[in-house]
């Protein structure tokens, strides 16, 4: 019963389920409620359980129609970004392949050059295929504007493919809260800008925030002002592409027992296995960077995966969910045969 100078004590949801179990067992057997009680918490005191070694009950979250979260498919994440080159027939070409591949949402990104493009990177001239130009007019050149993401909105819910955008300043959440995203992204770049997370927070959807180049206070005081029932949290190293040794997946696992929210992981490196390494490890949504191409002009496009490339991954990733299984030690019917066979004691 209670540690003394107690008058009750508060049990987890598991214990309580367990305890109920018993009670109801017990009560055939003894003459009231009460001292079955009493049984089931003697029981659990001195054989069963351990309270610290009791896992949390994992949290899931809803984007769109698919839940995210540990016993869901894994959402996978197709990242267009900026790898339309400014191009609506690219990206439009890029949805498809995301769908052909069987991915759950593809992500854009949204930015006001006047607002995101430093000031003293503005007049560096760049060499484009349209030619050469400064920085500041190659970021305009690419940008989506209203039209663009009209036709995009539409494509998608002809295609039944989810899409959502990270946005890099305030202007930029208003112009695709008009769409009704099923959700927003913080860019790693963006997760210090409490102003910003602020503000897209308050647009009442569900968040992700990617990780990459921040420290856990960092990260922790980003959570601190979001709300954690609604909230996913992305793995990520902020490097194009990232090299493997610098990857951490251990970090997964790690903010699992961190954080009370569905923990995922976007990557950058080049190749498949670590990103389903990844989902091994309890990443229960991955975003990898989508291109036709990867010899394509532009900064992303190196560190992105063909279509050829993302239907391998889609496939290794459910072929992973399914393997894991749940954990509990048992005979499978299919091993009944060989142990008869194999086994004479």
């Amino acid at each position: 019963m209670p540690k003394e100078g107690y008058d009750s004590v508060t049990l987890p949801n598991v214990l309580v389920e367990d305890i109920d179990k018993y009670v109801e067992e017990s009560n055939k057997l003894v003459s009231g409620k009460p001292e079955a009680i009493k049984i089931a918490w003697l029981n659990f005191r001195q054989n069963k359980f351990n309270i610290e070694s009791i896992p949390k009950k994992e949290k899931k979250v809803k984007i769109g129609n698919k839940w995210v979260g540990k016993g869901f498919p894994t959402l996978i994440i197709a990242e267009i970004g900026i790898n339309h080159n400014g191009d609506l027939e690219i990206a439009k070409k890029l949805i498809d392949t995301a769908v052909d591949c069987g991915c759950d949402a593809v992500k854009f990104q949204k930015r006001e050059p006047e607002i995101c493009v430093p000031k003293h990177e503005r007049d560096k001239i760049r060499e484009t295929p349209w030619g050469t130009m400064t920085y500041f007019e190659y970021k305009k050149k690419i940008e989506f504007g209203q039209k663009e993401f009209e036709e995009i909105d539409k494509y998608c819910k002809e295609k039944g493919m989810l899409w959502f955008a990270s946005c890099w300043d305030k202007p930029s959440v208003d112009f695709i809260d008009k769409f009704n995203p099923p959700c927003y992204k913080i860019a790693s770049a963006s997760l210090t800008d409490e102003e910003l997370v602020k503000y897209t927070a308050s647009k009442g959807k569900p968040m992700i925030i990617s990780t990459g180049m921040s420290t856990i206070e960092e990260i922790k005081n980003t959570v601190n002002i979001l709300d954690i029932d609604n909230l996913i949290i992305m793995h990520c190293t902020s490097t194009y592409p990232s090299k493997h040794e610098e990857l951490n997946l251990n970090v997964i696992p790690n903010f699992r027992e961190r954080f009370d929210c569905p923990i995922g992981y976007s990557g950058h490196e080049v190749g498949l296995p670590t990103t389903v390494a990844a989902v091994a490890l309890g990443a229960t949504s991955i975003e990898r960077h989508i291109t036709l191409d990867k010899s394509m002009w532009g900064t992303d496009h190196g560190g992105s995966v063909d279509p050829y490339g993302f239907m391998l991954l889609v496939k290794r990733v459910r072929a992973i969910e399914r393997a894991l299984g749940d954990g509990i030690k048992k005979v499978y019917e299919s091993e009944i045969p060989i142990r008869n066979k194999l086994r004479s004691v």
